[in-house]
């Protein structure tokens, strides 16, 4: 499955390369501590969205996640990454809201994630029973913070301080929905502040067209695609 279209972006601070997401050899023991934020919105992404984040460096990478939705994990949210890792994540709460006054409000939520490479999943043209594809055209920008400030850079090292930000489009079904999402790693004593830094940074300049993430709009890929009905079977009678 492809996803149709591209991002369209104002020229003027954008750098753009197609990148393959690298997988690990071996995954740490503890997994990977994360603090989220991201917004699932409905419908196409638009030109001005994709024009506001172009302010920033970006990446681009296009790839299909299959979520396991049954049976429900609760805590956790299981995936098959582009076809070559099996994903798990550990919920551990909701420390709080990131609030941007007038222009953002979302639940942060923490996370552990462990990812184990293999090459042996194949799909089909239908998902298996329980699972649900969703295929996705990402942008990412990274930022590190940087003596007591937070900029865009190419990357970090692990263990180093850092949120990814991402604007995505989305579709699964026939649907096209679009994604803003928050990801900051590194120590968990500064892992808050590293988020709501970039946060502060991003939303310097509102969204365009009036949208305004809100709590209603806050929520992760998995807890989405639990919340929306499942298709009907053509069951040929």
């Amino acid at each position: 499955m492809s996803v149709p279209g591209r991002l369209s972006h104002n020229g003027r601070c954008q750098e753009q390369r197609t990148i393959s997401a690298p997988l690990p050899e071996s995954p740490p023991a503890e997994g990977v501590r994360s603090l989220e934020v991201r917004w699932i919105f409905p419908g196409q992404l638009t030109t001005a969205v994709a024009a506001w984040f172009g302010r920033f460096p970006a990446e681009t990478e296009s790839r299909e996640d299959t979520y396991l939705l049954n049976p429900d994990l609760r805590r956790l949210s299981v995936k098959i990454r582009a076809h070559g890792a099996l994903e798990v994540k550990a919920y551990h709460g909701c420390p709080g809201t990131l609030e941007m006054a007038g222009r953002a409000r979302g639940r942060m939520e923490s996370w552990q994630r462990w990812s184990i490479p293999f090459d042996s999943y194949r799909q089909e043209n239908r998902d298996p029973p329980g699972w649900r594809t969703v295929a996705k055209r990402r942008q990412i920008c990274r930022f590190s913070l940087r003596s007591g400030g937070i900029a865009a850079a190419a990357g970090w090292l692990a263990g180093e301080p850092g949120c990814a930000v991402e604007l995505t489009e989305v579709h699964t079904q026939g649907e096209a929905w679009w994604s803003l999402g928050f990801e900051a790693t590194g120590p968990t004593s500064s892992i808050r502040n590293v988020l709501e830094l970039t946060a502060a940074l991003v939303f310097t300049q509102a969204l365009p067209g009036g949208v305004e993430p809100g709590t209603n709009d806050s929520r992760s890929y998995a807890e989405w695609l639990r919340r929306r009905p499942h298709p009907r079977r053509d069951t040929g009678t």
